[in-house]
């Protein structure tokens, strides 16, 4: 019998990569057989998290129906941040804090949606509940993701549930928040070497809103004008794909971890949309977005609204 793959969304991050992981390893301590996988290489930031709690990164796959019928999702449910080929097989679970959309299943699945800014909140209290212990790696792992997808805390997705996890995973994981959060964030802020579809898509997801398809990449940076100094490259790959994909619009919010600002890059036909969503102004395909740190609940949901209009 073939072993369940368990895994995040396509581009993934540090929460998609560590759930399949954490999940995993509790799907094990319960008696099932199941592997950890990803669509995609491990992010700097990521790879720092691993690296220090020595941890392997999951096997890289493109498809799922060659080795498997029975798959979990962690980090995502919509089809289209999924496997290419999920329609081909079973999905036995979800576990996720992100919005419900255009899902669907044949069979009864567990499912688990909390709205709490982490996946792996979600997850150490599935440990909880099934009595199982949090290794130093694990626990590890969870802080990582939770630091992450909270910049470090800070993020209006962060709950009180993110914060009292963090501090417990810390203790168990033998590290203190504030530093190795600074040091697991900045791990992620490396642009110069990087390729305009890298700092494009590393952090990248489509979001259908009504009748169109947007596609939204977000990087964190310490300097913002490190990507700025390269719009012109960025808005040409942005082009490129765009007419590859088909995409309605292509944005990308780059966001300053330390000062809790983003600035928006933006192309295609619908850039106005992206104007009315934040009432400001786009100057030379940049949009400023002060206090925007969380693509999930601060960009996601304004440009829904507009493009459902």
């Amino acid at each position: 019998m073939s072993k369940t793959l368990i895994f995040g969304h396509q581009n993934p991050d540090t929460d998609a990569i560590a759930s399949a992981i954490t999940y995993s390893y509790l799907q094990g301590k319960l008696g099932n057989s199941t592997e950890a996988v990803a669509f995609g290489e491990p992010t700097e930031e990521t790879q720092f998290a691993l690296d220090q709690f020595k941890v392997d990164a999951p096997r890289v796959v493109q498809t799922v129906s060659n080795e498997t019928d029975t798959v979990m999702l962690v980090d995502h449910n919509e089809p289209q941040q999924s496997a290419p080929d999920i329609e081909k097989v079973q999905v036995l679970a979800v576990v996720d804090h992100h919005r419900i959309a255009n899902f669907h299943t044949t069979d009864p699945l567990y499912y688990r949606a909390e709205p709490v800014g982490c996946t792996n909140t979600i997850i150490l209290k599935m440990y909880k509940e099934h009595n199982v212990e949090v290794p130093k790696h694990i626990a590890g792992l969870m802080l990582s993701a939770i630091i992450s997808d909270t910049l470090l805390l800070k993020s209006p997705t962060c709950t009180d549930e993110d914060k009292k996890a963090a501090e417990e995973l810390a203790e168990i994981a033998g590290v203190n928040i504030e530093s190795y959060g600074k040091d697991l964030l900045k791990a992620g802020t490396h642009t110069k070497n990087k390729s305009a579809d890298q700092i494009l898509n590393d952090d990248a997801k489509n979001f259908p809103m009504g009748d169109y398809t947007v596609r939204i990449g977000q990087v964190n940076v310490v300097d913002t004008e490190e990507v700025l100094l390269r719009k012109e490259e960025l808005l040409k790959e942005m082009k490129r794909q765009t007419e590859l994909h088909g995409y309605d619009l292509f944005m990308l919010v780059t966001t300053d971890v330390l000062n809790s600002n983003s600035v928006g890059i933006v192309y295609g036909d619908y850039t106005h949309k992206v104007t009315d969503a934040f009432d400001m102004d786009i100057v030379e395909d940049t949009i400023l977005l002060e206090g925007v740190v969380s693509r999930k609940k601060q960009v996601v949901p304004q440009l829904t609204k507009q493009f459902e209009k």
